[in-house]
Protein backbone atom coordinates (compact mmCIF):
# COMPACT_ATOMS: atom_id res chain seq x y z
CA UNK A 1 0.00 0.00 0.00
CA UNK A 2 1.48 3.31 -1.17
CA UNK A 3 2.29 6.00 2.28
CA UNK A 4 -0.88 8.44 2.06
CA UNK A 5 1.30 12.39 1.85
CA UNK A 6 -0.37 15.74 2.41
CA UNK A 7 -1.26 17.61 -1.06
CA UNK A 8 0.27 20.70 -1.65
CA UNK A 9 -2.34 23.32 0.39
CA UNK A 10 -3.14 20.91 3.25
CA UNK A 11 -2.42 21.98 6.66
CA UNK A 12 -0.39 19.29 8.36
CA UNK A 13 -0.06 18.81 11.76
CA UNK A 14 3.70 18.82 13.16
CA UNK A 15 3.84 17.74 16.41
CA UNK A 16 4.36 14.52 17.70
CA UNK A 17 2.48 12.72 19.80
CA UNK A 18 4.03 11.45 23.36
CA UNK A 19 4.15 7.87 22.09
CA UNK A 20 6.10 8.94 18.98
CA UNK A 21 9.00 10.66 21.80
CA UNK A 22 9.71 7.23 22.53
CA UNK A 23 12.71 6.36 20.49
CA UNK A 24 13.14 6.92 16.81
CA UNK A 25 10.12 7.70 14.65
CA UNK A 26 9.82 9.64 11.17
CA UNK A 27 7.15 10.28 8.75
CA UNK A 28 7.12 11.39 5.35
CA UNK A 29 4.63 14.63 5.55
CA UNK A 30 4.49 15.94 2.12
CA UNK A 31 6.00 14.64 -1.68
CA UNK A 32 5.89 16.71 -4.73
CA UNK A 33 8.15 16.05 -7.74
CA UNK A 34 10.90 18.93 -6.34
CA UNK A 35 9.57 18.49 -2.64
CA UNK A 36 9.60 16.00 0.29
CA UNK A 37 8.93 17.32 3.47
CA UNK A 38 9.71 14.85 6.52
CA UNK A 39 9.45 14.39 10.28
CA UNK A 40 11.97 12.73 12.26
CA UNK A 41 11.93 12.41 16.18
CA UNK A 42 14.88 10.92 17.71
CA UNK A 43 15.38 9.95 21.60
CA UNK A 44 18.28 11.48 23.79
CA UNK A 45 21.28 9.55 22.57
CA UNK A 46 19.87 8.18 19.41
CA UNK A 47 21.18 9.10 16.45
CA UNK A 48 20.67 9.11 11.89
CA UNK A 49 23.52 7.20 10.56
CA UNK A 50 25.93 9.03 8.13
CA UNK A 51 24.28 9.40 5.04
CA UNK A 52 23.76 11.69 1.87
CA UNK A 53 21.03 12.68 -0.27
CA UNK A 54 20.86 14.22 -3.67
CA UNK A 55 19.13 17.25 -3.53
CA UNK A 56 19.75 20.34 -1.11
CA UNK A 57 18.16 19.94 2.61
CA UNK A 58 17.33 21.87 5.35
CA UNK A 59 17.00 20.49 8.74
CA UNK A 60 14.99 22.63 11.33
CA UNK A 61 14.95 21.89 15.01
CA UNK A 62 11.44 21.96 16.23
CA UNK A 63 12.19 20.69 20.13
CA UNK A 64 15.41 19.59 21.48
CA UNK A 65 18.99 19.55 20.40
CA UNK A 66 20.91 17.60 18.13
CA UNK A 67 24.86 17.90 16.33
CA UNK A 68 24.55 17.48 12.77
CA UNK A 69 27.81 16.33 11.50
CA UNK A 70 29.55 16.94 9.00
CA UNK A 71 33.43 15.53 7.34
CA UNK A 72 34.36 18.99 7.84
CA UNK A 73 32.88 20.66 11.02
CA UNK A 74 30.18 20.04 13.59
CA UNK A 75 26.76 21.64 14.04
CA UNK A 76 24.85 21.96 16.92
CA UNK A 77 20.97 23.17 16.56
CA UNK A 78 18.15 23.53 19.37
CA UNK A 79 15.09 24.67 19.21
CA UNK A 80 14.15 27.12 17.09
CA UNK A 81 17.10 27.05 14.76
CA UNK A 82 18.19 25.45 11.02
CA UNK A 83 20.61 24.51 8.73
CA UNK A 84 20.64 24.22 5.21
CA UNK A 85 23.26 21.27 3.61
CA UNK A 86 24.42 21.42 0.35
CA UNK A 87 23.70 18.55 -2.48
CA UNK A 88 25.45 15.61 -2.17
CA UNK A 89 26.91 16.07 1.73
CA UNK A 90 27.66 13.63 3.85
CA UNK A 91 26.05 14.25 6.99
CA UNK A 92 24.76 12.27 10.33
CA UNK A 93 22.65 13.56 13.24
CA UNK A 94 23.05 13.00 16.52
CA UNK A 95 20.44 13.59 19.26
CA UNK A 96 21.69 15.46 22.74
CA UNK A 97 18.13 15.50 24.01
CA UNK A 98 14.79 13.98 22.56
CA UNK A 99 14.20 16.40 19.81
CA UNK A 100 12.28 16.73 16.70
CA UNK A 101 13.37 17.68 13.58
CA UNK A 102 11.46 19.07 9.94
CA UNK A 103 13.76 18.13 7.06
CA UNK A 104 12.88 19.51 3.59
CA UNK A 105 14.62 18.16 0.43
CA UNK A 106 14.28 19.76 -2.77
CA UNK A 107 13.85 16.76 -5.42
CA UNK A 108 14.90 16.90 -9.02
CA UNK A 109 12.18 16.59 -11.11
Amino acid sequence: MALKHAQLLDVIDLYATDEDQCGTFSRSLLKTNHLQVMQLVLGAGEQLPEHHVAGEITIQCLTGKVRVVLPSRTCEITTGQLIALPAGKQHAVHAQSNATLLVTLLRNA
